[in-house]
């Protein structure tokens, strides 16, 4: 369905010869057009995935992926893919309807009906508040409003809008009294779910957010309680005689735990008790790609410009690969993603799924989410939480804009201090 805005044409010629910046200018733009023109014509959301699901409508919306589409919008606006103009409309548009969606203790759910604001239960019981995915949309939306700083009406409208969602989410509620997040919580199944935020994994940005809240934020003792609370949270092993890895399990797990906290969260120079969080998604980083170079089931495909395992579709349904769930499935956002942390190796990758790999797997909304040479299966899908994070850790290496935009937010600061953590200078 076709939106209001002008419309980004795709661009499906095979650039010959392309220089990095050529290549990353081309990779960002058609990535952005999943936001832009796949957007959810009423309510300017991201949609969950370019497939339809079988199970329900075609008005699915994701609210952490629209997150991640609100940042990727601000590298466009400031790219010029699109107008600065058009692009706080868009917002602004999400924003309004944010305002009449369903909420719960200010927090949204997973997913969202486009056209009604009603939630889509993510599962039975998963009917209400998520907070994990309520703290990546308002990474966007803290991101926007310091972007959109202009005296014009829009903009000042568009950042007053965003305060009273910021303020109106109750973060320290999900506490349960208690001294740790719970990630769910349902307006018929209260806190049946059960699930404490216990690191490490894709959640740090979630304590982030709730140490920085206005109006409601937690105590510091919530964050170091309750976050390291987890078997899986020290690792102090080095993996391949010199990566060594502060935290998480075995191998480090999917990527995307060093993606999606950090879209928004500057890692260089962050510090706290618990770890060097530079030296943690750099050598997860690394740790992946020597796993692939490795390639202890001999899949075909994998190398040093082939690699990247992390959460996506694959050849038998979604999952979180990584070193220790190889499926034979490289997911192009896990090393594309990964280019703040490894710039060159990041570079050949793309490089290759673009020059080699693009009959099958470059499309009208950039890479594919995920292929298998090994099983000959190349996805059709997009994923809104895979296709954003390309746009905004591109960016961030290429001007580090919205790590800068974010940084810069006092709430976000205040927050970070809290915590304990050593930032950025």
């Amino acid at each position: 369905m076709a939106n209001a805005q002008t419309p980004i044409p795709a661009d499906m010629t095979i650039h010959k010869n392309l220089t990095d910046d050529q290549l990353l200018d081309l990779v960002q733009k058609q990535t952005f057009r999943y936001f832009w023109d796949l957007a959810h014509p009423a309510s300017g959301m991201a949609r969950e995935r370019s497939t339809t699901n079988p199970n329900f409508s075609d008005n699915v919306v994701t609210t952490g992926g629209t997150g991640f589409g609100i940042m990727a919008t601000v590298v466009a606006a400031n790219r010029k893919f699109v107008s600065r103009k058009e692009a706080a409309q868009q917002i602004l548009k999400i924003v309004d309807f944010l305002a009449k969606a369903n909420r719960f203790h200010g927090a949204y759910p997973h997913w969202l009906n486009g056209q009604t604001g009603k939630v889509i239960p993510f599962s039975k019981k998963d009917n209400g508040a998520d907070i994990v995915e309520t703290s990546y949309l308002f990474q966007g939306l803290l991101v926007a409003q310091q972007y959109f700083d202009a005296g014009n009406l829009t903009e000042k409208e568009l950042r007053t809008k965003i305060k009273l969602l910021w303020d109106g989410v109750e973060w320290n509620w999900f506490t349960q009294g208690k001294n740790v997040l719970y990630w769910h919580w349902s307006p018929d199944y209260n806190w049946d779910m059960n699930m404490p935020i216990h690191g490490w994994n894709e959640c740090l940005i979630t304590y982030v957010m709730a140490a920085s809240s206005p109006t409601h934020s937690i105590s510091k003792s919530v964050y170091t309680e309750g976050w390291p609370d987890s078997k899986t949270f020290i690792n102090g092993k080095t993996y391949y005689s010199k990566y060594a890895l502060p935290l998480g399990p075995d191998y480090g797990g999917p990527l995307f735990w060093t993606q999606y906290s950090f879209m928004a969260l500057n890692p260089h120079g962050l510090k706290d008790q618990f770890a060097d969080y530079w030296q943690q998604v750099v050598n997860h980083t690394l740790i992946d790609r020597a796993y692939c170079i490795e390639n202890p089931f001999k899949y075909k495909g994998y190398g040093a410009n082939c690699w990247g395992l992390t959460a996506s579709d694959s050849w038998h349904g979604y999952s979180g690969h990584s070193p220790t769930n190889d499926l034979g499935v490289i997911t192009p956002t896990a090393a594309l993603s990964a280019l703040p942390y490894a710039p060159e190796y990041s570079m050949r990758a793309m490089r290759h799924f673009y020059e080699d790999l693009s009959d099958k797997i470059w499309g009208e909304y950039g890479f594919v989410d995920a292929f298998s040479e090994q099983h000959d299966w190349y996805a059709k899908s997009y994923l809104a939480i895979d296709q954003g994070p390309i746009i905004v850790m591109i960016e961030n290496y290429r001007s580090r804009l919205i790590w800068k935009l974010f940084m810069s937010n006092p709430d976000v600061k205040r927050g970070l201090n809290k915590l304990g953590f050593s930032t950025p200078k």
